[in-house]
């Protein structure tokens, strides 16, 4: 049931005696029937919608006017009738404190709430933090999304972020629909870069520019695939020589500006080949610089833990990566020769370390496996263009079968006959 109500009228008197007022009558029935003043008469807007919300709860919204009314009414039923009803007070709760709620309910690893609310806190809040969640329109997040000054592919999960707010909002019912859905909005465009690897030339100068404690960290990421933070957290009792083989199982890093035990990214712990010359690197670097006992928290339950690291700081410590990236790094990029850019971190030992296993015939899957990925798929659209052309492995697999089969052909200034 939903109608409009006149605040300040009605059919029956309030009192005895009571006289209607002169000029306001209602026709019901083809019959006018006077209206008598209410004692809320004069007081705050005279036109009140009510409703029945999806739980059956009666809901209210007052107007001065009664066109007003009758039209809020109206997108009233169409919400309910398509089932995208929001209850008006609901959403108008800011964006602000209902994605701090959102953000604090989300059960991720501390670092990746960290960078969230980062996101949130530079590149969402000062536009749109103190609009009502309920007035967010599509022409609103195109607006925010024109105005924003980062990268294109960091935008776009700037963009994300903000949309899994919004889902939820929508679950929420403070929302009909998420307006970063919506056809109008065009999200921020992804940018593509093709991973170029380094040549071997890079790998040996890194090697010598790092010389001392950090020397063998090339050996570790651009010879087994681990990333920075893994390189980092690797321990002793990790690296079997015996059998050739890495167990990938904590990662150093930063919360809060605090060092952490974690395990690796989205807890995918995983064995990785070790090569004989990275097997040598390694007990040659233990053998200058033994391995020392570091105790850091350990996510998400806080509890020390306590493991002989391989690579260790001057002070003994677990490596602090953002000290290790300005001031080593850096450093050794310039003097190996290597432009010292965002796309020649420490990752591109990775991407190293890819490059080497798909020339060397190593399949996708297994090299998402050695990688830690998740989605093999993923790995493939990183890599594609880095794997044997198609053609190439057609021809040398039909050479390889009929160049055993068939026999040498006859030269015909040899095999005439009469010779």
């Amino acid at each position: 049931m939903a109608d409009v109500d006149d605040r300040w009228h009605s059919h029956r008197p309030c009192t005895d005696g009571q006289k209607p007022c002169r000029s306001h009558v209602e026709t019901i029935g083809g019959q006018k029937v006077p209206l008598y003043p209410t004692a809320r008469h004069g007081i705050g807007n005279r036109w009140m919608a009510r409703w029945r919300d999806p739980g059956k709860v009666q809901r209210y919204k007052s107007f001065a006017k009664k066109d007003p009314a009758e039209k809020f009414l109206d997108t009233v039923r169409a919400d309910l009738t398509r089932g995208v009803y929001v209850d008006p007070a609901a959403g108008q709760v800011t964006l602000r404190a209902y994605a701090a709620g959102w953000l604090a309910s989300r059960a991720c690893d501390p670092s990746t709430h960290e960078a969230m609310e980062l996101r949130f806190r530079l590149h969402i809040f000062p536009m749109l933090g103190d609009h009502p969640v309920g007035t967010l329109r599509p022409s609103t997040i195109q607006a925010w999304v024109a105005g924003l000054k980062v990268a294109p592919n960091y935008a776009r999960t700037v963009f994300a972020n903000l949309s899994a707010v919004l889902s939820a909002a929508v679950d929420d019912g403070m929302l009909g629909r998420n307006p970063c859905k919506a056809k109008s909005v065009r999200p921020p465009a992804a940018v593509s870069s093709r991973v170029v690897p380094w040549p071997a030339e890079s790998i040996d100068g890194m090697r010598v520019a790092l010389a001392g404690r950090y020397s063998a960290t090339v050996d570790a990421g651009a010879g087994c695939g681990l990333r920075q933070g893994e390189v980092f957290g690797l321990a002793v009792e990790d690296t079997d020589f015996l059998r050739g083989v890495v167990h990938v199982v904590r990662q150093v890093k930063v919360v809060s500006s605090k060092l952490v035990f974690g395990p690796p990214k989205r807890g995918k712990t995983r064995d990785v080949p070790l090569p004989e010359s990275v097997k040598v690197a390694l007990a040659e670097h233990l053998r200058q610089h033994p391995a020392r006992d570091v105790t850091l928290p350990w996510l998400p339950t806080g509890k020390p833990v306590t493991v002989p690291l391989v690579f260790t700081s001057r002070e003994s410590n677990a490596v602090n990566r953002n000290y290790f990236n300005a001031h080593v790094w850096k450093k050794a990029l310039r003097a190996a020769g290597v432009p010292d850019t965002r796309v020649n971190g420490f990752h591109a030992l990775r991407h190293y370390y890819a490059s080497v296993l798909l020339a060397g015939g190593v399949d996708i899957r297994t090299l998402a496996e050695f990688l830690g990925h998740s989605d093999p798929g993923f790995t493939l659209r990183v890599y594609t263009h880095l794997m044997p052309q198609a053609e190439d492995r057609a021809r040398r697999a039909i050479d390889g079968v009929f160049g055993a089969s068939r026999p040498a052909p006859c030269v015909p200034d040899v095999c005439q006959e009469g010779r």
